[in-house]
């Protein structure tokens, strides 16, 4: 069971826990297994996420490379089918599965256009904390730090919104609302070792996600603490969020109160590199 969850980027607890249960779920399935097409609730699986990976390849952008059969995906699919003659009905069945496992058998394995436009939008995002827009999660605990890191980025011109919601996903949906520019996540560990996490797949990652968890995990250790390497996971506020996003696992969690000033000027202050240079790993 931890193998499977390291290996799927959820929470290595051993037990099969709600989010473990939909990761077997979504992996069960293989690309052709069922029809895809766009409802409500969105379809997921992996059989969704070979299919975006397989059409960005070939130049149809779907966004980022998620699993979720949303309405990029949809549309994707019908310029797809426009481009080779098929009905453009954004429902991937077994005739558009043969053409496209025909034409993608052409290209190469890269990451496809899905990075190409990650880092597009990086290049033309504001340059400058005063510019951002900015949401600032919390799962319990952390309040007093998510409302100095509010204050401090509200002080420096930053358009921010904070969220004190248990619900992963309605977090997301908040910050993707807000057409925030960036999602900062904080929620308290029990360990004596903090870890900052930006979303990652085996075929996609966040290179905003993965510059700003550098940031984080370098200006953490500057306030004093212990942090491991940031890590790429596919937790669900990651996963659904729209922008880049980093969730950071502070603790423990009593020193990381006593230090919240602290802490939440290291938080600002990696906001404050990354927007001059959100693509750059720092060390």
């Amino acid at each position: 069971m931890r193998a499977f969850q390291r290996a799927r980027g959820v929470r290595e607890t051993g037990a099969c826990d709600e989010h473990t249960w939909r990761a077997l779920v979504e992996a069960s399935w293989r690309l052709g297994d069922r029809l895809l097409v766009l409802t409500s609730p969105n379809l997921r699986g992996d059989d969704v996420a070979e299919l975006q990976s397989r059409l960005a390849r070939i130049g149809f952008d779907c966004g980022r490379v998620d699993g979720i059969f949303g309405p990029q995906t949809s549309q994707a699919l019908a310029d797809f089918q426009a481009n080779c003659g098929l009905a453009a009905d954004g429902v991937c069945g077994q005739e558009s599965l043969a053409v496209l496992h025909r034409v993608s058998g052409q290209t190469g394995s890269g990451p496809g256009v899905a990075t190409l436009r990650d880092r597009e939008r990086l290049r033309d995002a504001p340059p400058s904390l005063a510019s951002l827009r900015v949401v600032v999660g919390q799962f319990g605990g952390l309040s007093t730090i998510t409302r100095h890191v509010a204050r401090d980025l509200r002080a420096h011109g930053a358009k921010v919104v904070s969220l004190d919601e248990p619900d992963a996903v309605a977090q997301a949906q908040a910050a993707n609302h807000f057409a925030a520019h960036v999602y900062v996540g904080l929620e308290s560990s029990t360990s004596d070792e903090s870890i900052v996490h930006h979303y990652r797949v085996p075929t996609f990652e966040s290179l905003g996600g993965r510059a700003l968890a550098s940031w984080l995990a370098r200006e953490l250790r500057g306030a004093g603490l212990r942090v491991a390497d940031a890590c790429g996971m596919r937790l669900p506020v990651l996963r659904e969020t729209r922008m880049p996003a980093v969730l950071m696992l502070l603790g423990p969690v009593q020193d990381v109160t006593a230090a919240a000033p602290e802490v939440a000027a290291a938080i600002v202050a990696a906001l404050r590199g990354w927007a001059v240079a959100p693509s750059v790993t720092v060390g």
